[in-house]
């Protein structure tokens, strides 16, 4: 079994039914692997919904979805990951969004995680298990 930690735009087309990734979340989820996010991409999720033109409606479809995905916290654990991932590419020159930090650390910490992303910034950090569904 495989854990599968979604980024905040590969959650927003899995919500919203876009680009077929919601098909293929059902059908890995189905095969017995777990489908999940961070609290920070919810955040960030929440964060795009509030500043919507259809809040509302947003924040409904979201809610009523929210269920289907294990959300793993921003644990102290997790938050040692990230200092280890900020000095890592900080030396190596290579900044990187916040948010991107925080998913990476996140899925470093969890054993055989896959993170799904359309997000080519996220192949920077070693160690990272990525794909992208919406190939």
């Amino acid at each position: 079994m495989s854990k599968y930690l979604l980024d905040s735009n590969a959650v927003a087309d899995c919500i919203f039914q876009r680009r077929g990734v919601d098909l293929r979340a059902m059908q890995v989820r189905h095969q017995g692997h777990v489908i999940g996010t961070t609290l920070p991409v919810i955040a960030e999720m929440l964060g795009g919904i509030e500043f919507s033109q259809t809040r509302e409606r947003n924040l409904l479809i979201l809610n009523r979805k929210l269920s289907f995905f294990r959300l793993w916290p921003f644990t102290l654990e997790v938050a040692r990951e990230y200092g280890r991932i900020f000095a890592e590419l900080r030396r190596n020159g290579r900044p990187m969004q916040v948010i991107d930090m925080m998913v990476a650390a996140t899925a470093r910490t969890l054993t055989d995680c896959i993170v799904v992303t359309t997000d080519s910034d996220l192949s920077a950090v070693p160690g990272l298990k990525i794909e992208d569904w919406t190939k």
